[in-house]
Order: structure tokens, then C-alpha cells, then sequence
């Protein structure tokens, strides 16, 4: 079984811990040393049910793909448990990932996705209570131009899902802006623990990666 660590002199790059929770057992992930035979990450216990029970309440489908894959960010700021939220994985075909945007909350590059018939991007598929969507609208600052919504069609599992809401970046960079290290572990932290495939997570991390090393190499 392996887990996901995190070094704490360099944030942004993580360990794969396996056999045990002993240092000789660790093993460093970098561009140039990816463990072969270890998976990126074993979720042993699901953090959304199976089926979920039926809502008595109105709700909208929602889906993640940057710190809001993270259960736990996202409940920091809806102030409610989203946990029983999470409906599962999800891919959004023909878009892709950029760092398209500079937060100046958080003073980095974040995440947003755009069209390219090519490339698809893997979330988290959220069914959220409707009276949480103002909240959600705040946290991607729409109501200052930060981002704004966009309905899109996602699968999860066996099942096609359409009018889902995403966030996409109003004014975009012509070039894109590395995340700090404290964006980079909730992006990363959301995709391993909800259970996205292992090539994409590899992917995920590598593009973080890369546009940390770039940004130092200035």
C-alpha cells in the first residue's frame, strides 16, 4: 500500500511511502526518479458513498478540477461537510488544463481549463445543494470577473451527465503562471485521494512540476 507524503523542506515534491512508515522506506519523486513499481497512491476507503440517498432539496452537479477536488478545502469554504457530496471521478473531454490565471489572494498561478479537442481533464464530480451555489460563486470570485460559469457535459463511471457547472478564467494570460507550493499540495492531494487514475495524476504533477522549475530557472 502506498501514500502520498510530503516532504516539509520542499513542499511541492512529494513522497511515496510504502511497507511501513519507516524513512528507509520512502521514496523520493522527482523528474528524474519516479518509482517503477510502486502505483501513485492506494485508496483503501472511498470518501463518497456508492449511491447516494435521494435530496429533498434542489441541487446542481458541479465539476472540480483544481483545489475543489479536495473535499476538505472545498468544505473550508462552503462551511458544510461536502464529503457526502462527491458523487465520484468524472472526465471532461475536449478541454484541457493551463494555469491561466494569477491569484492575488494566494499570489501564484491557478488553474483553469480551455478548449482543445486533443486533451481531456479529470475532476471530481460534485451534487451539491443548490443553497451552496452563491458561496461557490464567491469562492471563484465571480461577482469580481474572476472566473465565470460554464455548462459542460462530464462522464463518471458508466454514466453521462450534462448541464454541469464549471468555472472557467474570465481574463486568461497569454502565458502560463507556475501555483506556489501550498496550491500545488491541495491540487495534487484532491487528485490522489479521490482516486484519479494514476497516468494523470503522474501528468498533474509534472506540469506543476515543470512550471515551478521554470519559474526558478528566471
Amino acid at each position: 500500500m502506498s501514500y502520498l507524503y510530503y516532504d516539509r523542506g520542499l513542499p511541492w515534491r512529494p513522497y511515496f511511502r510504502s511497507r511501513g512508515d519507516r524513512p528507509e522506506d520512502r521514496v523520493q519523486c522527482s523528474k528524474s526518479n519516479y518509482p517503477q513499481s510502486e502505483k501513485l497512491a492506494t485508496v483503501t476507503n472511498q470518501i463518497y458513498p456508492s449511491a447516494q440517498p435521494p435530496s429533498i432539496e434542489p441541487t446542481f452537479y458541479y465539476f472540480a478540477y483544481g483545489s475543489c477536488m479536495c473535499p476538505v478545502d472545498l468544505q473550508r469554504t462552503l462551511g458544510e461537510n461536502t464529503r457526502n457530496y462527491v458523487v465520484g471521478t468524472a472526465i471532461l473531454k475536449n478541454y484541457r488544463l493551463a494555469f491561466n490565471r494569477r491569484s492575488h489572494h494566494r499570489n501564484c498561478g491557478v488553474l483553469d481549463v480551455v478548449r482543445d479537442s486533443q486533451s481531456r481533464v479529470e475532476g471530481v464530480l460534485y451534487r451539491l445543494p443548490w443553497r451552496l451555489s452563491d458561496r461557490l460563486d464567491e469562492r471563484e470570485e465571480v461577482p469580481t470577473c474572476g472566473y465565470r460559469r460554464e455548462t459542460i457535459e462530464v462522464e463518471s463511471g458508466d454514466r453521462r451527465y450534462t448541464q454541469v457547472r464549471t468555472y472557467t478564467v474570465v481574463d486568461k494570460l497569454s502565458r502560463e503562471l507556475a501555483p506556489n507550493d501550498w496550491y500545488f499540495q491541495v491540487v495534487l492531494r484532491g487528485a490522489v485521494t479521490c482516486g484519479l487514475s494514476e497516468q494523470y495524476c503522474w501528468q498533474l504533477f509534472e506540469h506543476m512540476y515543470r512550471l515551478q522549475q521554470d519559474r526558478q530557472a528566471v
